[in-house]
């Protein structure tokens, strides 16, 4: 199956009544068609910021508070997120491609139809959030944290899961077949309501086991 595109800049509706950005983020921020490109932000304090119809091409965030910030049919290319707070933030019909996530904070957030392409995602804390109809394409994983999250309607095709944990996480309709590597920390016993294919099963079947006190010896 192939895997789906992402949009081109000049596919999206509102990318003629876009405006340049300029100066700082602010707390409360109300953004709306507002282009960020080459733009990099150091320690920005934008909790409670609204960003409606934007764009982020090339940009930067390095640190930074965001929390509860809203992004509504935003597309993201080529950014990086380094050690930013973005928890209890809402993502809404938001599409990032070939971006960096790493050591920040999404916590209790909520991502409602979103999709991340080609990106990789370094010790990002999704602990508690909520994900419906998210769809990671081609990303690459790293020590991600789903812990007492909740998955619907989530994919993983093409990408790789590496030290993944779904300790106390709710999973629904959670596709894990198309993922190239199942690297699973922990949380194998809140895997119901995942499907996987015979091959992932045979890899991870020996951790299955283990968690439901399963002894396999050979006579």
């Amino acid at each position: 199956m192939p895997l789906p595109r992402p949009r081109e800049r000049a596919d999206l509706p509102y990318a003629p009544h876009l405006e340049p950005h300029e100066g700082r983020l602010r707390p409360s921020g109300d953004y709306d068609a507002v282009a960020f490109d080459d733009a990099g932000f150091d320690d920005a304090q934008a909790g409670d910021a609204r960003f409606l119809e934007c764009v982020f091409s090339e940009a930067a965030f390095s640190g930074g508070r965001y929390t509860r910030a809203r992004f509504s049919d935003v597309w993201m290319h080529t950014v990086r997120w380094v050690g930013a707070d973005l928890g209890e933030t809402r993502w809404l019909d938001t599409e990032v491609i070939g971006s960096v996530l790493a050591g920040i904070q999404l916590f209790s957030s909520e991502l409602n139809r979103v999709v991340f392409h080609d990106c990789k995602f370094d010790s990002v804390n999704f602990r508690g959030a909520a994900l419906q109809e998210v769809s990671f394409v081609n990303c690459r994983l790293g020590e991600v944290d789903f812990a007492g999250a909740t998955l619907n309607q989530v994919t993983f095709e093409g990408s790789a899961l590496e030290g993944v944990r779904f300790d106390k996480a709710r999973l629904s309709k959670v596709d894990l077949r198309g993922a190239t590597q199942l690297g699973i920390k922990d949380g194998y016993d809140s895997l119901r309501g995942a499907t996987i294919s015979d091959a992932q099963l045979t890899i991870i079947a020996p951790m299955l086991a283990q968690v439901l006190g399963i002894e396999v010896k050979d006579r």
